[in-house]
């Protein structure tokens, strides 16, 4: 009897020990241990991604204030986004997106927002009066590397990806496309600094760039530095754009004979269907490369998107690809398809900004977002208004609300059939 009591006495005072040592972890303790790394978000359903601006004006040097990209980290939320997409930090946007961030999870700890944080990559001369050096680098490069790296350390739980450039290696940018060795060796840069305990361990390292870049079309991009790169990054982030080759490459857009007796909406939602398509068939392209080289990482989607007005190559007269519609199909479509098969999709974009284009309010570059920038939803995310997850939401005091009141036939008065031949302007 007195063994047993004896025994049950320890076993007590054991559990009282475990117990008071977990009420004594320290919040920050307990924090590291739920964190998540960018192995454990990228490619899970639940970890929702999108490309982000919280631009409101025609110019960029008006940046939005940090209580405005509170109040559209609080939508994005609303609707399950958990993931962003950056693309410089030249300017104060990133990092006070970043710091809004952390003050809204100092509010409240349960708040899931991540960042894929990008480092702008230039070449010699661009943007200038001056002839673009595609064979030397802009002198800046550094700097901006150095700013990435001191938000990345700044904000350890929130960046999980760093970028090095945007559509930096793809000849068609012909502003400022760099070679890959430039971008190789930023990368090799940051795998040092993770090697040598200046960047977190679990930070992953990629370029996001055309399904091109990344050898899935053209061969003259396969290049030794190319084939280098592949095997430097953590993943690759790879840009597919079935709405541009409505214009550019269009043939898969057309409506083929044996589809003319079907009626108009049916004819709509197949074009749609190639659309999608189109876009896994370059997904699979960059990783037959990838393959081809003995190399096999993760591929997610670094931005796709289908734009809802273009007065331009996409409209009316052009290749009858913009509407909001189409945009929800496609939507729709490449959600459906990358969450079944374990691929992060940043859609590209949240909210539309006019900057992109500003001399052309009708531009295609300025609708791609999933919201107006008055916070109307557009059609793809129509259905979010009426599960009612934006209530008590508002953007610059404007109500979450449907665009065209909600009323799908004025919608579909604008929508137009793909044409049979190419259309252009």
């Amino acid at each position: 009897m007195k063994c047993r009591a004896y025994f049950i006495l320890v076993s007590f005072l054991l559990v009282m020990s475990v117990g008071c040592k977990k009420q004594n972890e320290s919040p920050k303790k307990m924090q590291m241990k739920l964190e998540k790394t960018a192995a454990d978000i990228l490619g899970d359903s639940n970890y929702l991604a999108i490309s982000y601006g919280g631009y409101r004006e025609r110019t960029r040097e008006r940046q939005p204030t940090i209580e405005q990209l509170k109040q559209d980290m609080h939508i994005l939320h609303a609707m399950g986004i958990r993931i962003l997409r950056t693309y410089n930090v030249q300017l104060p946007h990133a990092a006070n997106l970043l710091e809004a961030i952390k003050q809204i999870k100092i509010e409240d700890p349960g708040f899931e927002m991540y960042v894929m944080l990008g480092a702008w990559i230039d070449c010699l001369n661009a943007w200038t009066d001056k002839l673009p050096d595609h064979n030397v680098e802009s002198p800046d490069n550094a700097n901006e590397i150095q700013r990435a790296v001191n938000l990345v350390n700044k904000y350890p739980d929130i960046v999980k990806v760093l970028a090095v450039g945007n559509e930096a290696m793809v000849k068609w940018a012909t502003s400022y496309y760099v070679q890959p060795g430039v971008i190789l060796k930023w990368v090799n840069h940051l795998q040092d600094l993770k090697l040598k305990g200046e960047l977190p361990k679990d930070l992953w390292i990629t370029s996001s760039d055309d399904f091109s870049s990344w050898g899935g079309g053209d061969t003259s991009y396969h290049t030794p530095e190319l084939e280098a790169l592949i095997k430097a990054v953590d993943y690759i982030s790879m840009h597919t754009y079935p709405y541009h080759n409505t214009h550019y490459n269009p043939d898969f857009w057309f409506v083929p004979d044996e589809q003319e007796e079907l009626d108009s909406i049916q004819q709509i939602q197949n074009a749609m269907l190639r659309a999608k398509d189109f876009a896994v068939k370059q997904v699979d392209s960059v990783r037959s490369y990838m393959k081809s080289l003995g190399v096999d990482k993760p591929i997610h989607i670094g931005e796709t998107g289908w734009a809802s007005v273009s007065t331009g190559y996409y409209g009316p007269k052009g290749s009858k690809a913009t509407d909001e519609y189409k945009q929800g199909l496609y939507y729709r479509h490449m959600r459906e398809w990358t969450n079944s098969v374990g691929i992060s999709c940043f859609y590209f974009e949240a909210f539309n900004e006019k900057w992109k284009d500003g001399n052309n309010p009708k531009g295609s570059e300025n609708h791609f977002g999933l919201f107006t920038i008055e916070a109307e939803a557009k059609y793809p995310i129509w259905d979010l208004v009426d599960k009612n997850v934006f209530d008590g939401l508002t953007r610059d005091g404007n109500k979450i609300r449907k665009t065209y009141n909600g009323n799908l036939d004025s919608l579909m008065k604008e929508v137009l059939v793909p044409p049979k031949v190419v259309v252009q302007e």
